[in-house]
Parts: structure tokens; sequence; C-alpha cells
């Protein structure tokens, strides 16, 4: 379902909406704010004219932009070019205007931080730390959210040498392993957690975390073991890995006289920031 909302770009108001999963922006309103047009006339007719230019010059960038009903200045929901994070950056790359000059830059600069990273993977680590620091994650809690990412791709490797690549087949596969550790998919985990687009992971609790990784650990060394030669096999012993979880967690919650599985999460909120150290 797409759920239209209104978010704010340097104090200016620019309409997006949830398509196929991810945000979708428009690019009129994205427009406007980089070139300081005085209305939403005007910045429809530089857009036109801005992908006109493209198309002449041989970009695909147009193709990649959806009409997408928006609310208008009306209040009518009306077919609006909307392109996505990705297709905004690269129209922003395409503008002529001081302010697209800082993302030009950070765009950059991006760029060669990925490239640095590439020579060097344990630059990604630590850039990845330092994100977790300014958001306000606890150090014990970010060693295991890291931990948690190597075990987690270390499994992909896995189900990739039993010739499973499909993402969709991965989500089917962790979907077994977090149904046998917490009795639900991470989809009826995030509606528990009330998320939406946010990463799950980042707004579990570390015995969250740390129950996530057994279970996919165990999957791990399960599957490394037997070599499963079907996707059905796979199946099985994702429920067989997330089951040495489930059993722990339950073991474990019978201890603590709780549950392990919560319905916080961690929002920028100043009260919940306590919660991974819960």
């Amino acid at each position: 379902m797409e759920i239209t909302k209104i978010s704010l770009f340097e104090g200016k108001k620019i309409r997006k909406t949830i398509h196929n999963g991810e945000w979708w922006l428009s690019v009129v309103d994205v427009v406007q704010v980089l070139t300081d047009q005085v209305d939403d006339l005007t910045a429809r007719k530089y857009w036109n004219k801005l992908s006109e230019r493209l198309k002449n010059e041989g970009s695909e960038l147009v193709t990649f932009c959806h009409q997408l009903k928006l609310k208008a200045q009306d209040g009518k929901m009306r077919e609006t070019d909307c392109a996505n994070p990705e297709g905004i950056l690269r129209i922003i790359q395409s503008v002529p205007s001081p302010k697209a000059e800082p993302f030009k830059r950070w765009l950059a600069k991006v760029g060669y931080e990925r490239i640095q990273e590439i020579e060097n993977p344990e630059l990604a680590q630590e850039r990845m730390k330092k994100l977790y620091e300014d958001k306000g994650y606890s150090k014990d809690w970010i060693d295991k959210r890291l931990r948690g990412i190597a075990i987690r791709q270390n499994l992909t490797d896995e189900w990739k040498e039993r010739g499973i690549s499909n993402e969709k087949d991965f989500a089917i596969l962790t979907a077994e392993i977090s149904k046998a550790t917490f009795g639900m998919t991470p989809s009826e985990y995030k509606e528990l957690k009330d998320l939406k687009k946010e990463n799950l992971r980042d707004h579990m609790t570390d015995l969250e975390l740390i129950f996530t990784m057994l279970g996919e650990k165990v999957t791990t060394k399960i599957s490394q073991k037997e070599k499963p030669e079907t996707f059905d096999k796979s199946k099985k012993v994702a429920r067989r890995g997330g089951n040495v979880a489930g059993n722990a967690r339950k073991q474990t919650e019978k201890e603590i006289g709780g549950s392990v599985i919560t319905k916080k999460n961690y929002l920028k909120n100043v009260e919940n920031k306590k919660l991974l150290a819960d």
C-alpha cells in the first residue's frame, strides 16, 4: 500500500510516498528547493527543460522516474514525477545550482570512501561503528551488532555455496530461523516493534541480538556439515538452527523470569536511549 507523507528538506516541504517498499520523492519539489524556483509551476517548467536536456544527452535517468500520486497544492491527489533516493541523488548531480554543490561534494566524498573500503575493508567497520555511536548506541551493543553482521554474512555465503542466491529465498530462510527462534517472522517482529522501513536488528536489545546470532550461527554450522542439496533441505536446516536458539531463549526466559522478546524499538528520542542497555 502506498502511504503519502510530507517531509522537510532544508526547511522546505518535500512530498514523498512509499512505493515498492522504499521512499520515492517528488522530483519537482527537490528541484524547486535546489534552484530557488518561486512556485510549483516554474519548478515543473525547470524540471521539464532539465529532463529534456538529459534525454538529449543520452541519460537514462528520466526513465527511472515514475508517476505516483501525491497531494497537490489544491489538496487533490495527482500524478507526480517521483524518484527513489538513488534517482534523486543522480538528479541532484545534474542540477547546476549552488545549493546542489554540498550534495555533490558529499557524493564525491562517499564515493572516495567506498574506494578506500574496497582497498581496506576494516575502514568500513570503523565507519559503521562511528555511525552507531553518533546515534547513541552503547559500545557493547555496537560490538554485538557488528558481530551479528559478520555471522549473517557467513550464513549468506554458505547459502550461496548451496546454490541459493536469490534475495527472496534468503528472506524465506531467514524467516524460518526467526520463527523458530522467536515464534514470529521478521515482518511480524517489525510489526510488534511498530517499525516500517527501519532495520529490525537496529531495534533489537542485546538479548534479541544474541539469540538472532545463535540461530544463524547454528544454521551455518549445520549447513556446512550436512551440505543440503535442495532449497527445501536448507529450509529444514534453517528451522533446526532456529530451534536451537528458540530453546535457549525459552530456557533463558525461565531463568530470568521475563520475556526476551520486547515491543521496544530504538528511536532517536531521548527517553528511549537506555533501551539497549536494559
